[in-house]
């Protein structure tokens, strides 16, 4: 086995060939500690995420009378929770451990998921997704910042792909979850296959969070990880002094004015928008489609079928990022997928 990881690490180019053994041991540790919470984490918030219109289209939409835009309305909820709460969310991430307050709050997103298990009323939905989104507001950029905290820049590329990727991941096992549920829990102890689906996404995501609690290093400069000695705390902050980082100080006018002063602000959130504009095309729409065509796709083939654009992410993300960081580009990878985003949609409008 240790012979199969040193290989997969050589033709990966995992470690810079420069890296002297000390650090080389410190990374392999920190990929033990840091990514593997990050990508569960990550990727339970998107299973439960996804869940929704996985159970819509499996007999949720007619057991609690979703017609017209009321789809529209409940993700609405969601990303009113999500957007509302994140900024206070991530400035709490600042002052407490990350090890502690980013599980509680998978834990709580995990209970609100088991609670759309047993909603009765599209009122009832709404709130529960809501308070999804509210609970679910420090994953993403809680877990970015703490996994870009440890780690040099031509380390980055590939283990933030390994970290995203877990978004797809998740998506596509909401899928496979649901068609299961559907197939073979559909009605079992009286509970319809959609509701079995929220109760199989939280029996994953509590114990995820429960990983977190014990193994989550939170941030370098405060780090009490267990699991890492004086040597190599004292490492990991010399290493990244040398790139020029700095602790997260929180928010004050000097930075905030910074913030808003600079063109990578509005540059970077504007080819945010764009870019969650042209993906969303393949999720809630395509699978939709599917589903309007019942004759042709059952239940559990659209649960399945709509897994297949998640899996291209997959690849592309990790043909992507090793590209990135074996050229040390950015800027490619970045204009590459934005031309081929641009391609597929217009293929999709014709």
């Amino acid at each position: 086995m240790a012979n199969f990881i040193s290989r997969l690490e050589s033709v990966t180019r995992w470690f810079p060939a420069s890296m002297p053994s000390a650090e080389r041991q410190l990374v392999r540790k920190l990929d033990w500690l840091v990514l593997p919470y990050a990508c569960l984490s990550f990727f339970v918030k998107y299973l439960d995420v996804s869940a929704l219109t996985n159970a819509y289209v499996s007999g949720m939409k007619q057991d609690l009378d979703l017609s017209g835009n009321k789809l529209n309305y409940i993700n609405a909820a969601y990303e009113v929770g999500y957007v509302v709460f994140q900024i206070p969310s991530n400035m709490v991430l600042i002052k407490y451990p990350a090890q502690y307050y980013l599980p509680a709050a998978e834990i709580f997103w995990g209970l609100f998921t088991l609670g759309t298990a047993f909603v009765q009323t599209y009122e009832q939905l709404v709130v529960m997704r809501f308070f999804v989104g509210l609970s679910a507001t420090s994953c993403y950029v809680g877990l970015v910042h703490v996994v870009n905290s440890w780690y040099k820049k031509q380390e980055l590329g590939r283990r933030n792909a390994l970290f995203w990727i877990a978004n797809p991941i998740g998506q596509m096992f909401a899928g496979y979850l649901q068609a299961a549920a559907y197939t073979n829990l559909n009605n079992n102890h009286g509970l319809q296959g959609w509701r079995w689906l929220f109760i199989v996404c939280t029996i994953i995501t509590i114990p995820v969070a429960l990983i977190g609690f014990l193994i989550f290093p939170d941030m370098p400069e405060r780090t009490k990880s267990r699991f890492l000695n004086a040597e190599e705390k004292a490492l990991a902050n010399k290493r990244l002094q040398e790139e020029g980082f700095k602790p997260s100080s929180g928010l004050d006018k000097t930075i905030i004015k910074r913030i808003f002063t600079s063109w990578r602000f509005y540059a970077f959130v504007l080819l945010l928008v764009i870019f969650c504009n042209m993906t969303y095309s393949e999720a809630t729409p395509f699978i939709l489609w599917l589903d309007s065509q019942p004759d042709k796709y059952p239940v559990a083939l659209v649960n399945n079928l709509s897994t297949v654009t998640n899996g291209a992410a997959v690849a592309g993300a990790l043909i992507m990022s090793f590209y990135s960081d074996i050229r040390g580009s950015r800027t490619e990878p970045i204009i590459l997928s934005g031309i081929l985003c641009i391609f597929a949609n217009l293929v999709l409008s014709i």
